[in-house]
């Protein structure tokens, strides 16, 4: 009788021939280095959320509902509540399902993850908002001198489409075109994507 009943016939023929194979083998650095799998990836949570996204990284708000936390967990108090879907955000830490994460005014606090969007948005400079006269130009191409499309107030939601060569190609209230990217907070100065 096997010491292994639980097991068939092909997986106690693996568990005999693995020893033989054996276990020390050269590994690079990183790889020696990788954490083994967490409860998350046992739970059955995608490999795409598994993966490593680069710190830090905009992302946007899905939900309409987002509480930000003072820690990662529910058992934390909520310190905010946004309500505004599309927002975008800055995510600047990760602790297992949970995001830490930054606003446009510095306001910073966790959020469960599958709260957040990788669609890209951006606020057309948000640092200008309440100052008479200023306006975003929104043009029809990626170039200082294109004609017009619309002009937008400061803290407009906009979806960002591409981001090249120091412009983006946005979207909002309908209206499609470029604005230079040191005008929008939601992306990083010279990130191409």
């Amino acid at each position: 009788m096997s010491r292994f009943p639980f097991l068939g016939p092909i997986a106690l023929a693996l568990l005999v021939a693995l020893p033989a194979l054996g276990t020390a083998r050269a590994q690079s650095p990183a790889a020696a280095a990788t954490p083994p799998p967490t409860a998350a990836a046992e739970e059955g949570v995608d490999a795409e959320m598994q993966r490593k996204l680069p710190l830090p990284r905009f992302v946007s708000l899905k939900s309409a509902r987002v509480n930000l936390r003072v820690g990662p967990g529910k058992d934390y108090a909520v310190s905010w509540l946004y309500l505004k879907q599309g927002l975008p955000v800055e995510v600047i830490q990760e602790f297992d399902l949970w995001r830490r994460i930054r606003d446009s005014e510095g306001t910073e606090g966790w959020v469960y993850h599958s709260l957040l969007s990788g669609e890209r948005t951006a606020l057309a400079a948000p640092w200008l908002k309440g100052k008479t006269q200023a306006v975003i130009t929104m043009h029809r191409s990626a170039a200082s001198d294109g004609a017009v499309v619309a002009e937008m107030e400061p803290g407009v939601l906009t979806r960002v489409r591409e981001c090249s060569f120091g412009w983006c190609e946005v979207e909002a209230a309908g209206r499609r075109g470029f604005v230079t990217q040191k005008e929008i907070w939601g992306v990083y100065p010279d990130e191409r994507f």
